[in-house]
């Protein structure tokens, strides 16, 4: 009898990497809605920093996120403007929270409008 692990964890990878690229091209999607470049969204502490100009909070947070527990504070403060920025309410900022990829697939690919001015401190 033949071995289908092998099988079944190429088709497991293929899954998680189809994912993936869903997410980014989601997150890529919100960011644009949001008056940002796409690409931001895929780079590693510029998605960050990206994330703080669409919802208006400081640059320096960046560094809050390093701080433990204060960094996890700090997550959900955004998550939370994050909703408030697209024009939503607490079920997307808990979505947003608890299961972010999905939130982002929502505000990518839904009908969500980015609501906010623009920012005096990121021009």
């Amino acid at each position: 009898m033949e071995d289908s692990s092998g099988l079944f964890s190429g088709v497991g990878l293929v899954l998680m990497l189809a994912w993936l690229v869903f997410i980014l091209v989601a997150g890529w999607k919100m960011y644009a809605k949001a008056g940002q470049p796409g690409w931001v969204a895929i780079i590693p502490i510029i998605n960050i920093l990206g994330l703080l100009k669409i919802v208006h909070r400081p640059w320096w947070w960046i560094l809050l996120m390093l701080i433990p527990f204060v960094g996890f504070v700090v997550g959900i403060i955004l998550m939370i403007d994050l909703a408030k920025a697209f024009g939503h309410g607490v079920g997307m900022a808990l979505l947003l929270v608890f299961l972010t990829a999905i939130g982002f697939l929502v505000l990518g690919f839904g009908s969500s409008a980015y609501q906010l001015e623009k920012d005096p401190l990121f021009g």
